[in-house]
């Protein structure tokens, strides 16, 4: 009986793949004219492709930002494969592999090529395109990194779209215009033609400061490797061409040649050449805000370079300390020549570009690493003169040891080794032999004189997360104090020696050491507040959680004098320069009701007041990862520009100390909204576009909403979705903005996670 099941089985999957018609070569009337890459196609994949192909979490690897990134086409290999149990070989556009030849060694398959007759053209991205022209309307979920087609032939693509009769490109979204179409058919059936663009002039900086990297002598060169180190990431910008962007790069060839970019995996692993050049090479990439970490550069940043690494003196004689080191993934002692002074110093300068690349890396969808942090925190840094590690240079070097990091390990380590590795055990060996010492210079305790009160706040996407200067939304329930050692472990964790291609090992071991990172940050602020509500504080941070018994708190009292009503508001209070007036909330103060009516612009900010306490209703029955970041444009105010808001909601979590079953700990009761006026983020899930004198009928809706039908329809009023017809219109609307407000920061945005839910 059981082979009868098996044969009918075989005949069933037999005649469902022989009943998917085939895809039939798509017939193109040529034009006298020969369509341009850079002048009619780029401009238009750059504002309806790249918003989701753009980086490692672009669908099938297509990265569309470039015509390199086109022609290398798509591949079935996974880059966010967190069970992996071995590393893969990574897959990073103009690194690990020079031309297409060799992508297509690599798996990769064209979208571009067509081997239809002459009058047709049947490539895989003409193909999707036109079915979306023919299916415009889109129907159901759309989670674009997740559900994937990654067709290598027609053949493939055409049973995609037999099952999937909805989903042709771009997916979700309303289809191009035809004049649109019509120039990407063309190009495609000429055989899509790129004519590469030659530089032949740079920006009068950069040949100086390649002379500083380039240097010979010892100072020079361990300078450079630190900076290189912590840049490696960066747009760097400099002043004479703010407009132009560079990376900062290890090549084997020396200027004016050709730049060859030496592949290694981490900006710290050997380059394996006799002899290596930092040179800059230019982004011609399309400029995605996600990855979009701007450093700037300028003749006064060369100095300052030579202010705190070549006119100090050494805390040793000077030397090349090479690449064949087990110690390479340990910055404390590879630059332990240094003085601890510079390199703190020179991660202060330019703290927001720092943290920056904590959570917006090249990872592009870091859940991995940001579900080890609250949905919205402050940041603080120790000043220098008060850090031990800089002050007491014996103390500093007997714990470098206690500092190794578990990215030692490389890219591989087996998944039940990371639960009985030693790095989180030396991490708490550290921060124990570090309090002892404080607590012995700092008899008296410390105070806010010991921080420097330039405060960072930290906004949480799900998988995504922004940093932004000052004191933005109400008090947060969680703020971290970093000093120097901890400030440069977690860049090395989570940057420098994080490898989105590693195994589950490498990423948990990552994770789970993080977690000790952040307790750490956390107690360091915690030693600031009276003795007596330390742990009380701290508890209420880790709800259910194994870490609530973890306290590593200082034996004496604060230094500051406290009035003991509230000592973690009244220390942030005492230290912020400029309260976010929108949100903040202070202690004498009460959130009203919705204004009964709308006059004056204090009535509009007291209505988007009363929104941002805890239960709101309408963040209860909306609010899931894919919907905590929308922007909304009020438009038609009397006598003003249209104006853009960010609405963020903060997620409640009882605990962030577990990297599984996250959905567990969240209470949306306690979920809170802030309104920042401006774009927070780069994963919009939603764009609300009200008119100006609907603002009381929109506040109202959103404070009374209930989930019935009446109040999704009053929702759906301001909504707009991506099946929405003028969807296109909307978001150009909010990008040029976007651009036109900050035209230095800003890029494109992504719309893998736009809201794909509709309200009937």
């Amino acid at each position: 009986m059981h082979i009868y099941k098996y044969i009918f089985v075989v005949f069933f999957i037999f005649f469902t793949a022989c009943s998917v018609k085939p895809l039939k070569p798509i017939v193109v009337k040529a034009v006298d004219r020969e369509i341009d890459y850079q002048k009619d196609i780029k401009p238009i994949l750059d504002k309806r492709c790249v918003s989701c192909h753009s980086c490692y979490n672009s669908p099938c690897q297509l990265k569309l930002s470039s015509y390199e990134g086109l022609d290398r086409g798509v591949t079935k290999e996974e880059v966010y494969l967190g069970e992996r149990l071995s590393s893969q070989n990574p897959t990073r556009l103009f690194i690990d592999a020079k031309n297409t030849q060799e992508w297509r060694k690599r798996g990769f398959a064209s979208i571009s090529k067509s081997n239809s007759a002459i009058g047709t053209n049947n490539s895989l991205m003409l193909q999707i395109l036109e079915h979306k022209m023919k299916n415009p309307k889109s129907l159901g979920e759309y989670l674009s990194e997740e559900d994937l087609t990654c067709a290598k032939d027609l053949d493939e693509l055409a049973e995609y779209l037999d099952d999937n009769p909805q989903k042709g490109m771009p997916y979700g979204f309303p289809p191009l215009k035809n004049s649109e179409f019509e120039l990407i058919k063309q190009w495609l059936y000429q055989g899509a033609k790129y004519t590469p663009q030659k530089h032949t002039s740079f920006p009068n900086e950069l040949i100086e400061f390649e002379k500083f990297f380039n240097a010979d002598d010892a100072k020079h060169k361990m300078s450079a490797r630190y900076i290189y180190e912590h840049l490696f990431l960066a747009h760097i910008s400099f002043k004479s061409r703010p407009n132009e962007f560079y990376e900062l790069v290890r090549s084997s060839t020396p200027s004016p040649e050709p730049i060859n970019i030496i592949a290694t995996v981490r900006p710290y692993d050997n380059p394996k050449v006799d002899k290596f050049y930092y040179r800059f090479k230019k982004i011609e990439s399309t400029i995605v805000h996600k990855t979009h970490m701007v450093y700037d550069m300028s003749f006064d940043k060369l100095e300052r370079f030579k202010e705190l690494f070549i006119k100090p003196k050494w805390d040793e004689k000077a030397y090349d300390f090479g690449y064949d080191s087990e110690d390479n993934a340990n910055p404390f002692i590879v630059f332990s020549q240094i003085p601890a002074k510079s390199r703190y110093q020179f991660l202060l300068d330019d703290r927001e570009y720092v943290i920056r690349t904590f959570i917006r890396g090249p990872v592009c969808k870091g859940q991995i690493a940001l579900n080890v942090i609250h949905d919205h925190f402050w940041v603080t840094f120790m000043q220098p003169e008060f850090d031990l590690s800089i002050k007491d240079n014996k103390f500093f070097k007997s714990q470098y040891k206690n500092l190794e990091l578990p990215i030692k390990e490389g890219s591989d380590m087996a998944l039940l080794e990371t639960f009985t590795d030693n790095y989180n055990d030396k991490a708490v060996n550290y921060y124990i032999n570090r309090q002892k010492l404080y607590d012995k210079v700092y008899k008296d305790g410390l105070d806010e004189q010991s921080v420097t009160g330039d405060i960072l706040t930290v906004y949480r996407h799900f998988d995504s997360a922004s940093v932004h200067n000052g004191a933005l939304g109400n008090l947060p329930r969680t703020s971290w104090v970093i000093d120097f050692p901890l400030f440069e472990r977690i860049y090395y964790a989570l940057v420098a020696g994080f490898d989105i291609f590693g195994n589950i090992g490498h990423q948990v071991s990552i994770r789970r050491y993080m977690n000790r990172l952040r307790v750490e940050g956390e107690s360091y602020f915690l030693n600031l507040l009276p003795k007596e509500d330390r742990e009380n504080i701290f508890k209420s941070w880790y709800i259910d959680s194994e870490d609530d018994e973890i306290f590593y708190f200082s034996k004496n009292d604060s230094k500051k004098i406290y009035k003991k009503i509230d000592s973690k508001r009244e220390f942030l209070e005492s230290i912020i320069g400029k309260f976010d007036e929108l949100n903040y909330v202070k202690a004498n103060q009460r959130l009203s009701k919705p204004p009964k009516t709308y006059k004056t612009k204090e009535d509009y900010i007291d209505g988007f007041r009363s929104l941002i306490s805890k239960g709101n209703r309408f963040i209860s029955h909306v609010n899931d990862s894919h919907s905590n970041l929308a922007y909304l444009r009020v438009k038609n105010i009397p006598n003003e520009d249209d104006k853009v808001v960010s609405i963020v909601v903060n997620r409640w979590h009882d605990n962030v100390s577990f990297m599984f079953d996250e959905e567990d700990r969240l209470n949306s009761d306690k979920d809170e909204m802030n309104f920042i006026e401006g774009f927070v983020g780069s994963y919009p899930n939603l764009f609300l576009v009200v008119d100006y004198k609907d603002l009381p009928n929109f506040i109202d809706m959103l404070h009374n909403f209930d989930g019935s039908q009446k109040y999704k329809k009053r929702f759906m009023k301001y909504a707009i979705m991506r099946s929405d017809k003028d969807f296109w219109k909307h978001y150009d609307w909010f990008q040029n903005r976007f651009f036109k407000d900050n035209p230095h920061e800003a890029g494109l945005f992504d719309l893998n996670r736009y809201y794909y839910k509709a309200y009937e």
